[in-house]
C-alpha cells in the first residue's frame, strides 16, 4: 500500500461506563453532547472516517423495546453529508443498559438485538465495532473491579469477556441481516508485559492473555490454546468457544489501540522502587512498573513493535484505532507525529495498516482515575472545549496537515517524547540530560532573577522544550539594541517576557523605572518578535482594572488602574497588540508556588510557624494564582498559536484574610492568628471568556501545601505585607 493511501480517522470519547448506580457518559461529559457544531470541526480536519457512539445505554436506557435514535439520526445524517465514513460503536467500555450486565447470560442475544434495530436504521453504515476493547473492558469489570459489576476473579472477567465476543458474533450477524457486506473493526489494547527472570512466568500468562479477545473473535481458541484450560474451569463452556470458531466474528480490521502506560515491567526487587506500591499475585511479590521507563526494553516497547506482533500472528489488514496522550502539549504532538511516521514506516515495511486515528477529538474527563471518581480532571483533545467553542489545538493543526498529505513542523517536535529522553528512566538507572540531537530551535525566556522566569526555565526543561534564560546582563529589554543583539544571538522560534518591575507598592515613587521596564521594555520586545515573524508572550495583571466592577473580570473589560503599577501594565497591553499581532498577552494575578520564598502564602506560613500573627485584606478579593498551573497553560496557549489577551488564573475568588486562613487551616497552623485588616473594597477576582483553563483554586491550594507544608521554618528576616 502507497504511503499517501494513510488514512487520518478520528473518534470521539464515548465511554459510558458504569459505576456502582453511577453512570458516566463522556459525551456529554466533554459536551459534544450539546454541540452539533463538532460534526464541522471535524470534517474540516480533512479526517476520511470517525468511530463515532450509537451507544446502547444512550439509546435504550430503561427498556429495550423503547429507543431514542433523535440524537444521533441528526449527528450521522451530518456526517454522512460532510462525506465522512462512520465506523458505528455500539457499546464502549459499558456494561450495558440497567436491564443487563456482562455478566448476564442473555446479554449476547439482547446485545444482537439492538444491534439490528440499529442496523436497520442506518443500513449506510459498512464499518462496525460492536464492542470496543473487550478484553480491557472485562478486565477492569471483572477482574480489577474498577466498573460495574465489580467483581475481582478470573471467572467473572472470563465471562464477561466470552459474553462481550459471543455479543459481537451475534451482532454481526444481526448486521449482516441488513448489511451484508458489513465489516468488523475490533479494537484493543495490546500493551505487552515484561519481567525480571523470578516473573517470567507472570508475563507469560499476561502476554498469553492479551490476544484472547482477537484470538476468540478468529475461532483460535481451541483445546491447544495456552489458556484453554483455564476457561473451561472457569465455566466457560466448550459449546461457546466453538461458536466462536465459526469464523463469522473474524474481524476484518484489527483495531490496535495503544497507549505509553499500556506496556508493563513486573520487577520482583521492589526495594528498586520506593515510590511505586508492590502487589503480587499471592505467590510473588512485585512492583508493576510502566516499561518504557526501564532502559533495556527501548528497543522493544512502543506501538511498532506491538503491530509487528499482530500483523505476523493474525495477517489481517490494521489500523490504529486510538492515538492520545493526555499530557502537555508539546508532549501530545510529539506522540501523535511519532505514530503517524511509525505508520508510514510499517507500511512501507509490508504491513497493511490502514490508518491513525486522532482519539479523543474533544478531549475526556477523569480518565486518569478510570472514571472511578469525579475530580473533572479535563484532558484536552484536538479541540479544546473548556472554551465557549472548541478550540482547536496544536494537534488539530497538525491532524489537518497529515490528513491532507502535508509535512508538519514545530519547535517542539525537535525533542523526544519525555518517553525517548533519558529523564524518564527509574531512578537505578541513573539519568542524563538531553533534549534533542543536534541544535534545537530554542524558546527565549526573559527575567532570570525572577519567580516566573524560572518558573518557566524549571518546566521547559521538564517539557522538553529548549530554552535560554537570560538576566538583564544578557538582554535588556529597555534597550533596542541590547534586544537586537539578542535576537541576533539566540535566533529564537518565540520570547517569552518574564522580566519587570514586579514592586507595587514601590512603583508610587518609582514611575519612571516602572513604566520603562513593565511598557517600553515589552514594546521592544514586540517590534523585534513583528520583524523575526515570531510569537511573543508578555504578562499583564489584575491590577490593570480598579476592582470597582462589581463582578469578576474578563478578557474584555476595559482597564481602569488606579495605581502606577496597573498604568503600566495597561500601557503595555496596548502598545504590545498594536504593534504585533502574535503577541500573546496573559492577565493574571496574585503568584504563589512552591519553588520561590517571595510571596503571600510562604510569608503567612511562616509567619504563622513562628507564632506570629498575620494581617490581611477582608475588603479586597483576588483570585490567586498558582505559578506551575500558569506556566503549563501558558506554554500550551504558545504551542497552540493563540493570541491577544487571556486570563490565566486558577478559578475562585477570596479575600486575602480568606486565603491566608486557607493557608493555616490546609497546614495546622493556627488560624486565630490571622487578623482581619479593613480598607476600601476592591473585587480585581479574573475570570475568562475565552476559557477557564486553570483549575479550581482548592486543587492548586491542596498541592501548594503538599509541596512546601515540611519546608516552613522560622525565618526573621521575613515579614508579611498583605495587599
Amino acid at each position: 500500500m502507497a504511503l499517501d493511501k494513510l488514512e487520518l480517522w478520528g473518534g470521539v470519547e464515548c465511554t459510558i461506563a458504569r459505576v456502582g448506580d453511577d453512570y458516566r457518559d463522556q459525551v456529554a461529559e466533554t459536551g459534544h453532547k450539546d454541540r452539533q457544531g463538532d460534526i464541522d470541526l471535524i470534517a474540516d480536519l480533512g479526517i476520511r472516517a470517525v468511530r463515532y457512539p450509537i451507544v446502547w445505554e444512550s439509546i435504550a436506557p430503561d427498556d429495550p423495546e423503547t429507543l431514542d435514535f433523535s440524537w444521533h439520526d441528526a449527528r450521522l445524517e451530518m456526517l454522512r453529508e460532510r462525506g465522512i465514513e462512520v465506523i458505528g460503536g455500539l457499546l464502549h467500555h459499558g456494561s450495558g443498559p440497567r436491564y443487563t450486565d456482562l455478566l448476564d447470560p442473555d446479554f449476547p442475544e439482547k446485545f444482537a438485538a439492538f444491534a439490528a434495530r440499529v442496523a436497520e436504521r442506518y443500513p449506510w453504515i459498512e464499518k462496525w465495532t460492536p464492542v470496543n476493547e473487550p478484553l480491557t473492558t472485562a478486565r477492569f469489570s471483572g477482574l480489577y473491579g474498577h466498573w460495574y459489576p465489580h467483581a475481582h476473579t478470573d471467572r467473572a472477567y472470563l465471562r464477561a469477556l466470552m459474553n462481550e465476543c459471543l455479543g459481537t458474533l451475534e451482532a454481526m450477524r444481526a448486521i449482516r441481516a441488513f448489511i451484508p457486506g458489513a465489516l468488523l473493526v475490533q479494537t484493543e489494547d495490546l500493551g505487552k508485559t515484561f519481567s525480571t527472570a523470578p516473573l517470567r512466568y507472570q508475563a507469560a500468562h499476561e502476554n498469553a492473555r492479551r490476544w484472547l479477545s482477537f484470538d476468540l473473535l478468529c475461532g483460535r481458541v481451541d483445546s491447544r490454546h495456552p489458556l484453554y484450560k483455564r476457561l473451561i474451569k472457569n465455566g466457560i463452556e466448550p459449546a461457546e468457544l466453538k461458536r466462536l470458531r465459526s469464523g463469522e466474528a473474524k474481524p476484518d480490521i484489527l483495531g490496535i489501540n495503544h497507549y505509553l502506560t499500556s506496556e508493563r515491567f513486573l520487577d520482583d526487587r521492589v526495594e528498586l522502587y520506593p515510590n511505586l506500591p508492590a502487589g503480587g499475585n499471592g505467590r510473588d511479590r512485585y512492583v508493576d512498573a510502566e516499561a518504557v521507563r526501564v532502559k533495556r526494553l527501548h528497543l522493544h516497547t512502543g506501538i511498532g513493535p506491538r503491530i509487528r506482533e499482530a500483523w505476523a500472528r493474525y495477517g489481517i489488514p490494521i489500523a490504529i484505532t486510538e492515538v492520545h496522550h493526555g499530557c502537555t502539549r508539546d508532549e501530545q504532538l510529539r506522540w501523535f507525529a511519532e505514530v503517524w511516521e511509525q505508520a508510514q514506516r510499517l507500511q512501507s515495511e509490508g504491513v497493511d495498516l490502514r490508518a491513525v486515528t486522532l482519539w479523543s477529538l474533544f478531549g475526556n474527563v477523569d480518565w486518569r482515575s478510570l472514571l472511578t471518581r469525579r475530580d473533572g480532571v479535563y484532558d484536552v483533545g484536538a479541540f479544546d472545549t473548556r472554551s465557549p467553542e472548541p478550540r482547536p489545538t496544536i494537534i488539530a493543526k497538525a491532524a489537518e496537515a497529515y490528513a491532507r498529505g502535508r509535512r508538519f513542523d514545530h519547535p517542539a517536535l525537535e525533542a523526544k517524547g519525555w518517553w525517548r529522553r533519558p529523564q524518564r528512566l527509574y531512578d537505578w538507572h541513573g539519568r542524563c540530560k538531553s533534549f534533542a540531537d543536534g541544535e534545537p530551535r530554542k524558546l527565549l525566556i526573559t527575567g532570570a532573577t525572577g519567580t516566573l522566569g524560572r518558573a518557566f526555565a524549571r518546566l521547559c526543561e521538564h517539557r522538553g522544550l529548549s530554552f535560554c534564560l537570560t538576566s538583564r546582563k544578557e538582554l535588556d529589554i529597555t534597550s533596542e539594541r541590547s534586544v537586537a543583539k539578542a535576537m541576533a544571538h539566540y535566533k529564537p522560534w518565540a520570547i517569552i517576557n518574564t522580566a519587570g518591575f514586579v514592586r507595587v507598592a514601590d512603583a508610587e515613587h518609582e514611575r519612571e523605572a516602572c513604566i520603562e521596564a513593565n511598557a517600553a521594555g515589552p514594546r521592544n520586545l514586540a517590534k523585534a518578535c513583528a520583524k523575526a515573524g515570531i510569537p511573543l508572550v508578555a504578562f499583564s495583571s489584575d491590577l490593570v482594572f480598579d476592582g470597582k466592577l462589581g463582578r469578576a473580570y474578563v478578557e474584555e473589560d476595559a482597564p481602569n488602574p488606579t495605581c502606577v503599577y496597573g498604568v503600566s501594565k495597561a500601557e503595555m497591553e496596548r502598545d504590545v497588540l498594536g504593534l504585533w499581532d502574535k503577541s500573546l498577552v496573559l492577565r493574571t494575578s496574585a503568584f504563589f508556588g512552591p519553588w520561590d520564598r517571595y510571596n503571600f502564602a510562604w510569608n503567612v506560613l511562616n509567619q504563622l510557624a513562628r507564632g506570629e500573627p498575620v494581617q490581611a485584606s477582608i475588603s479586597t478579593l483576588i483570585s490567586p494564582t498558582y505559578v506551575p498551573d500558569l506556566v503549563h497553560a501558558a506554554l500550551d496557549l504558545l504551542i497552540d498559536g493563540e493570541t491577544g489577551i487571556w486570563h490565566l488564573a486558577n478559578q475562585g475568588a477570596l479575600s486575602w484574610h480568606e486565603f491566608a486562613r486557607r493557608m493555616a487551616e490546609g497546614a495546622n497552623l493556627n488560624p486565630a492568628l490571622v487578623l482581619p485588616m479593613d480598607g476600601p473594597a476592591a473585587n480585581t477576582v479574573l475570570s475568562s471568556s475565552r476559557g477557564l483553563l486553570l483549575r479550581p483554586l482548592d486543587g492548586a491550594i491542596e498541592e501548594y501545601l503538599r509541596e512546601v507544608v515540611d519546608l516552613i521554618e522560622p525565618l526573621p528576616e521575613m515579614n508579611v505585607a498583605a495587599e
